[in-house]
Order: structure tokens, then C-alpha cells, then sequence
């Protein structure tokens, strides 16, 4: 059970990340709530193509990481505690 649990709170603490950047997202234009949207971006600025004639591999990894998805990971982990468990 251990195990599945684990997964439960990493997906919810993922939901509450996408939320929460697409929230910071929204907020960057209004100028009151504009430091939601602070935060930095981590990744790959252009992606690694592996090509092999035949086959063409395009990775790319890229996070960004704002002040709203950050309230989005604990609003996320208070609820799971809260209403899961």
C-alpha cells in the first residue's frame, strides 16, 4: 500500500504544480498580482536531436518554476492530507 500511495501524492503535488503555474501564468498581466508569476526556468534551451538516417530523436526538457506553482505544491499536499488520507 505504500507504494501506491506514493504515487497518489506525487500525482496530486503534479496537479497542484500545473495549476499553479498556469495560475502564475494568467496572473503575470495584472499588475497587483503580477510577483505570482516570478520564478526561473530550468531545462534545455534547444532540444538534443539524435538523427539516424531512418529515425530522428528530438528530446527536450523544460520546468519553470513560479512563486503560484509553489502555492499550487503545498495547497496541493494540505489537501491530500486533509481529504485523502
Amino acid at each position: 500500500m505504500k507504494i501506491r500511495s506514493t504515487w497518489i501524492v506525487l500525482f496530486v503535488m503534479l496537479v497542484g504544480l500545473i495549476i499553479g503555474t498556469v495560475i502564475g501564468s494568467y496572473c503575470g498581466g495584472i499588475s497587483a498580482l503580477s510577483w505570482l508569476n516570478y520564478g526561473q526556468v530550468f531545462g534545455l534551451t534547444s532540444p538534443l536531436v539524435l538523427d539516424l538516417g531512418a529515425v530522428s530523436l528530438t528530446l527536450g526538457l523544460t520546468i519553470k518554476i513560479n512563486i503560484a506553482s509553489i502555492i499550487g505544491i503545498a495547497l496541493a499536499f494540505l489537501f491530500y492530507k486533509l481529504v485523502v488520507r
